[in-house]
């Protein structure tokens, strides 16, 4: 299982600027889904359309690629053909099934965008826009999107073929679209698509698919899904139209971004607050559930089992070996010892990864800086065999700094945490070392399980899981590996092998309504309960899902949201450690749901009496509604906490 998008979203934030918004995506959403988009109509009855109530519910399509994707990709003739069958599935698609779900039918728009933009017709491709700006709940995004698109269909039009004068036009366009908007809330989409117009290349997009598709096309014998294929329209576009633009983009939304040099204003930190020795607080137990922490960094805040000792065996007999400071599973979801993953197939030098993580981050949320520069300068000098042993190790290191990140967010200012880590073994490689079977499966709900007992035997009282998988990434990873005769095939072992380990988890929280399950919500702009993630989207009365704000109190633009996703926190350039003690600040839910662990701790610490029910009651209770979001709410930690005290007193 991978790491959730949160480390990959700030070590790597270039793919493809999607035109429809300007964000970057490996994929469209609706890649083997469907949407809604055109067909249909008229007068004459139409025969019931099929209803989808969840992501499984959703129609499959498979693709046959010629040779390699990388080479598929620039061909002519085949490519034509398979944008034609793509788009032919997805009006099929249309007319068949009844979806009522935002975020598909948003997916399935953009992607009718991308069509009509290879097939040269620009005035369809700003209809399909629209219609899909109509199912944008994102201020940002509903404001930006199309921006580019628009721009360049208005250029064409008063310029003609001269190159320079479309150029020209391009950019007063781009700039009266753009500029006129409102800077606080669209800074987040215009940095990162200017982040990633000052890298993009041809090389980077075909370092990408050589890396990440031609082993999955070579696995399947050329017979491979519409979620792996469903992006090269994009990349398609991107390759013949789009990169020469990218400069102009950049120098736009930079000149842009120069006029609104403002910092953005927090409302947020305002309301924090630190715990002293003066709190008289009780000490809580804080698990994290993660990739691992750097326990180094926590001295005096860590959990400690006094069974233990560091002699390389398993003193008190539970089956872990050293588990002084918490427990540990490798890749495979069998015991290991040692709380921080090793970085030992690091193909580059770690000050380099490191470097240019930080300088990714810098460069996503629009910081200047050295490493930000050097970032994009290595970026633009990969050839395309380079690309995905660099994405790898951005990878790893993603993994290795994760845990460490979050467990500092989450104890922070509470002298009164005491940090048990739970450390999880995910793969950084583009196509997975392991196999999906039902081994695996079975080895990760016994994982789960033993966690939960683990963490119940040392009073935990809360949890942070920033991290999450569903079905359908089962269903992907199969593929990733070329299990299974079919799409039905594989669709039908995710299903068996996601019930095993829903049912687990499921099962574990529920022997433990003592401990509050806090995970993040996820960074794919998703229904959570409709793409069926676990566990942000398990709805039990001692699981509190967190989506993501900027420090000003607007949604981020990658957060998932959903039913069951009310509660919300900081989760945008959110400081903290890393491995050796830098700060770093990284965005994503992941950082969102340790800033609601660390309120739950500070409540907890100093009234140790509440239930998990009474602790999420006083969250709720105190927590601030977001302007023009109903039903969604901002934690105020200093309201709450001292409602807790409140509590204790009476």
């Amino acid at each position: 299982m991978k790491l959730s998008a949160e480390a990959r979203r700030v070590v790597l934030p270039v793919v493809l600027a999607v035109l429809a918004g300007g964000v970057v995506s490996a994929a469209p959403a609706w890649a083997g889904q469907a949407g809604a988009g055109g067909g249909g109509g008229g007068a004459q009855a139409q025969p019931a359309k099929i209803p989808v109530k969840t992501a499984d519910d959703l129609p499959r399509h498979t693709y046959a690629i010629e040779g390699k994707a990388s080479e598929f990709l620039v061909s002519e003739a085949p490519f034509r053909a398979f944008v034609a069958k793509l788009k032919a599935d997805m009006l099929d698609d249309l007319a068949k099934y009844d979806i009522q779900d935002k975020t598909t039918l948003k997916g399935y728009y953009q992607g009718l965008v991308q069509i009509a933009m290879f097939e040269g017709d620009w005035e369809g491709a700003l209809k399909h826009v629209e219609a899909a700006r109509a199912l944008e709940g994102k201020d940002a995004q509903r404001l930006m999107m199309g921006q580019v698109l628009g721009a360049m269909v208005a250029a064409r039009k008063s310029a003609g073929a001269d190159k320079a004068a479309f150029t020209a036009a391009f950019k007063k366009e781009l700039n009266a679209r753009v500029g006129g908007l409102p800077w606080d809330k669209v800074r987040e989409s215009v940095l990162g698509a200017r982040s990633s117009a000052q890298i993009l290349n041809r090389d980077l997009i075909l370092g990408q698919v050589k890396g990440g598709l031609d082993p999955i096309v070579e696995a399947n014998k050329g017979e491979v899904s519409g979620e792996v294929v469903g992006g090269l329209v994009a990349m398609r576009n991107m390759l013949d139209r789009m990169l020469e633009l990218q400069p102009a983009v950049a120098e736009v939304y930079g000149a842009i971004a120069e006029r609104n040099a403002a910092p953005r204003v927090d409302v947020l930190s305002a309301k924090e607050i630190v715990l002293t020795p003066a709190d008289k607080g009780s000490p809580v137990v804080v698990a994290i559930c993660d990739s691992g922490v750097d326990t180094s960094l926590f001295s005096g805040q860590l959990w400690e089992n006094a069974s233990e000792k560091a002699d390389g065996k398993d003193n008190d007999g539970n089956g872990f070996v050293d588990d002084i400071n918490g427990i540990a599973f490798d890749l495979y979801w069998k015991p290991t010892s040692g709380l921080l993953i090793g970085i030992e197939e690091m193909a580059s030098p770690l000050a380099l990864v490191e470097t240019h993580t930080k300088g990714a981050s810098d460069s996503q949320a629009g910081v200047g800086s050295p490493e930000a520069d050097a970032f994009r300068t290595y970026v633009r000098g990969l050839k395309a065999e380079q690309v995905t042993p660099f994405i790898e190790d951005l990878g790893l290191y993603g993994n290795y700094s994760h845990g460490t990140h979050v467990a500092g967010i989450a104890a922070a200012g509470n002298p009164y945490a005491r940090v048990l880590g739970i450390r999880l073994t995910f793969d950084f490689k583009s196509i997975p070392r392991y196999t999906w079977d039902r081994a695996y499966a079975e080895a990760m709900a016994s994982s789960i399980e033993t966690s939960v007992k683990y963490m119940k035997q040392a009073g935990v009282r809360v949890v942070n899981m920033s991290w999450g998988m569903s079905r359908d990434s089962i269903e992907q990873e199969l593929e990733a590996k070329g299990v299974g005769a079919s799409k039905e095939e594989r669709a039908q072992t995710s299903r068996e092998l996601f019930a095993v380990i829903r049912g687990a988890m499921e099962r574990a929280m529920a022997s433990a309504p003592e401990i509050l399950f806090v995970p993040a919500a996820g960074n794919s702009d998703n229904d959570n309960t409709f793409s069926e993630m676990i566990p942000s989207g398990i709805d039990a009365p001692n699981v509190l899902t967190v989506g993501a704000v900027d420090s000003s109190g607007k949604p981020t633009g990658f957060t998932t949201f959903g039913k069951g996703v009310t509660i919300y926190a900081n989760g945008f350039e959110v400081e903290s450690y890393v491995p050796g003690g830098k700060r770093f600040k990284y965005s994503g839910t992941s950082m969102a749901a340790p800033n609601v662990t660390n309120l739950v701790g500070k409540v907890l610490a100093v009234n140790p009496k509440l239930s998990t029910g009474e602790v999420i009651a006083l969250i709720r209770a105190n927590a601030d509604p977001m302007p023009g979001y109903e039903g969604r709410f901002i934690i105020n930690p200093k309201k709450t906490v001292e409602a807790a005290k409140a509590a204790r007193a009476k």
